[in-house]
This record gives C-alpha cells, structure tokens and sequence, in this order.
C-alpha cells in the first residue's frame, strides 16, 4: 500500500530539540494526574518514497525528568524507577507504520529500563514548510499509554484511603519538529 501525504518529502529528517517535547502524565494519589517532560536526546526519521516505509530511531534522556518537583524528580532518577545511572535512555526503534480508518500508527518497540515491549503510537501529521532560513520542515504529535509495571516501574506505596500512590497506566505525548536534512 501507498499513500499520499501532501508535503512529504522523501529524506533523513533530524529532531528540533528546540521546537519538540515529550511529556508524560500519570494518576497520582487516585485522585489526580502528575505531568512531566523529558528532553529528547536523538531522533531519525529515514523517510522513503512511501510514508508507510518510514523507520523511526528516538533516544530520550530519562536524567532530564521534569515534574516540577525536585524530590520527585530525584526519586524517578533512582533505581525505584528508572534507575538513570543504570539506564539514562529511554529508546524507540519503529517495526512499521500503519493506516486503520485513516488514523496513522507508528508501532514499534520501546526500551525503558532494559525492558523492551511493542507499543503503538497513533500519529498526527502537523505540516510541512519551509522556515526563513531555508530549511524544510516537518510537524507531528503522537500519543501512547503504557503499564509502567510492563517495563519494570513497580515501585509503589499503599494509601489509608485505600488505593495506591502511583497508577499503572503512563500517557506518553510527543509533540515534535524535523528537519529535513540537506545534501
């Protein structure tokens, strides 16, 4: 299958770390959501004729998380979650690209903590356009949630009022820019 995607432009496209964000959210006390970001590190997309053959590659700095809160932050540094001095990246390679109902996906495997798992990320294409300086540019958001607990993030604490401190379920939002890399 081939699709059309007004704008694309075939190439090795490179991440904007200036213009990107992955954040995260997860229920917090039963009661709320946490939210955060991480700095992303690296990520490639070697872009084809056909869209759908797209490869994907992404590095996230786990060291980089961000709650807010300065304890907390420390805490999901450790070795209770994700144990940054042992595994100071989060990494996403792509397996294939997909269209169900006209909706994209990008699946692939997801490393957290030296634990590899499939996910699926549903994609938006955002645009495409050329900055004043000359450069050709690429807009996306994608969006997966994950069971911590799959990747090894068990850490928890029991509450008085029943119920836990942390959830299970993550929300993971990528919120991205490329450029498309010039010869």
């Amino acid at each position: 299958m081939t699709i059309d995607v007004p704008g694309y432009r075939p190439g090795t496209w490179t991440l904007d770390p200036a213009h990107s964000e992955v954040t995260f959210s997860v229920r917090h006390m039963m009661i709320s959501k946490v939210r955060g970001t991480f700095g992303v590190k690296s990520a490639t997309l070697i872009a084809p004729e056909n869209p759908l053959d797209a490869k994907v590659e992404a590095s996230v700095d786990v060291t980089s998380v961000d709650t807010k809160d300065e304890g907390r932050d420390a805490h999901l540094r450790s070795a209770d979650f994700f144990d940054a001095e042992n595994f100071p990246t989060m990494d996403f390679v792509s397996t294939r690209t997909r269209v169900e109902d006209g909706d994209f996906f990008v699946d692939g495997d997801l490393t957290i903590r030296g634990v590899t798992k499939p996910v699926s990320f549903a994609f938006d294409f955002g645009g495409f356009g050329s900055d004043p300086w000359g450069n050709y540019k690429a807009g996306a958001s994608a969006t997966t949630t994950i069971n911590r607990e799959d990747f090894g993030l068990t850490w928890n604490a029991a509450l008085e009022t029943g119920g836990v401190l942390v959830g299970k379920d993550v929300t993971i939002n990528l919120d991205l820019q490329g450029s498309l890399q010039q010869d």
